[in-house]
């Protein structure tokens, strides 16, 4: 038996990266995944290759900066799946960019997607949680919620909130029997990374490598796992050992 065995988890970002490792990982310890995702073509698509290897997914198109969508993909899991037990709340975007030529539009948008929706995701899930007696929530912030970098201003701010939005949660909600903990993960070799910024990302890495999606699918499954039962409000920081610089 798995060790998320006939749990149905909400994975947000699941079409691909981090979301979609999370997503393989789960289903292989026994969980029934929903991937939630703009890319419509990816997420159908990787819905039926996990299909194909008899799990139990499915694909909605949702938008986490929209309230309405949001409350619809998890109206379609409880209709599908009859309940949510795990919710991995992954979806972002990020942009380099100086903040003195930074166009108060861009910084909006990195801030309603990064922060707002991670927000009204959690919302959403809580209520779930709260009608079920339970559920765990994993949040993916970033090392960049920790440090400074220079160039990413507004991704770096609504990293940071994002870990505070799951402390004040995590307490706020502690006796109910909701566990909420953060990811914060280092430099990933996904494809949002361009190839000619690898080999420096690499060397501003203490391990000198960068790190791997199923790396961090792994630690989103302690976080959601009862391995560990015992923990709320924390960030599991993953990173190579950037921060401990």
């Amino acid at each position: 038996m798995g060790k998320l065995q006939d749990k149905v988890a909400v994975i947000t970002g699941g079409a691909s990266g981090i979301g979609a490792a999370t997503a393989k990982l789960f289903v292989e310890e026994g969980a029934k995944v929903v991937l939630v995702d703009l890319n419509e073509e990816k997420g159908k698509a990787f819905e039926q290759e996990l299909k194909n290897q008899n799990a139990e997914a499915l694909f909605v198109k949702g938008n986490i900066t929209s309230e309405e969508e949001v409350a619809a993909f998890f109206k379609q899991t409880i209709e599908t799946f009859g309940k949510v037990d795990i919710v991995f709340n992954n979806a972002g975007i990020g942009r380099v960019h100086s903040s003195h030529d930074l166009e108060y539009s861009e910084w909006r948008n990195t801030v309603n997607v990064d922060l707002d929706g991670v927000f009204l995701v959690a919302r959403e899930a809580l209520r779930e949680f709260l009608k079920a007696g339970g559920g765990v929530m994993v949040n993916t912030a970033s090392m960049y919620g920790w440090v400074g970098s220079p160039g990413s201003a507004a991704y770096n701010a609504a990293k940071g909130g994002v870990i505070n939005l799951t402390r004040s949660l995590a307490l706020e909600y502690a006796e109910q029997n909701i566990r909420i903990n953060a990811l914060c993960p280092g430099f990933i070799d996904t494809p949002i990374i361009p190839e000619e910024s690898k080999d420096i990302l690499r060397q501003m890495t203490p391990m000198k490598r960068l790190g791997q999606s199923e790396e961090m699918a792994k630690a989103v499954l302690f976080l959601s796992s009862d391995d560990s039962s015992f923990m709320t409000g924390n960030t599991l920081t993953v990173d190579g050992g950037y921060t401990a610089q």
